[in-house]
């Protein structure tokens, strides 16, 4: 049966920096996106501070003047990074939720869907690079973690109405607890294996959470 749509959808929020002009055309727009995959690639490997403006244009076969033409700064370079890092999950959520599956289903596939995309996405992983690396970037970047605990809480209070969770699981709790097994298991598998075989550990550690909190 189908499900109505998740409450608290991940909102994708503009972060306050210095940015280049809007692409009117759209040789600028691919060149735009050229460039940020490119410091993508960078940021994911070395880090913000260990990546350079040049090495960026570099990459990509530019002036860094060019480069500046997009993005004024390292750090709006690293904010636009961080920013379509978060403009992957609304898809990721639109996509899974046209499914129809019911709200403990919908959990569990958007965190594998999650897992593929940490795994796969250069993207993906770079924003959670510089997620961790915040203290080191000077821009505002929004608190990680918090979208999804909202958005697997709301999933999961739906879950307990339809009497798929366990009699005595807060869903609360249990976002909580999803939330952190998940990024702690994707920081381990990048740590040990680039984040090679993290489908495969997430799907371990998704077993036994999610067998502890089924009805």
């Amino acid at each position: 049966m189908s499900d109505p749509e998740p409450a608290g959808p991940f909102r994708v929020r503009p972060i306050a920096t210095r940015r280049g002009p809007d692409p009117k055309q759209d040789r600028a727009a691919r060149t735009r996106l050229l460039v940020l995959t490119a410091a993508a690639e960078l940021f994911a490997a070395r880090g913000f501070r260990h990546t350079s403006v040049q090495e960026v244009a570099d990459r990509v076969a530019m002036t860094k003047g060019a480069v500046y033409f997009h993005y004024p700064t390292k750090e709006a370079l690293a904010v636009a990074v961080v920013e379509q890092h978060y403009a992957r999950w609304p898809l990721l959520l639109a996509e899974v939720t046209a499914e129809g599956h019911g709200p403990l289903a919908t959990t569990v596939r958007l965190l594998t869907g999650a897992a593929t995309a940490f795994r796969d996405d250069i993207v993906a992983r770079a924003g959670a690079r510089l997620q961790i690396e915040r203290p080191q970037i000077d821009a505002e970047l929004p608190d990680p973690y918090v979208d999804w605990t909202e958005l697997l809480g709301s999933l999961l209070t739906r879950a307990e109405a339809a009497g798929e969770l366990r009699a005595g699981v807060s869903p609360q709790a249990a976002a909580r607890s999803l939330v952190a097994a998940f990024f702690g298991t994707q920081q381990v598998s990048d740590g040990l294996h680039e984040r090679a075989d993290l489908v495969e550990r997430w799907s371990e550690t998704a077993e036994l959470l999610f067998r502890a909190i089924r009805a």
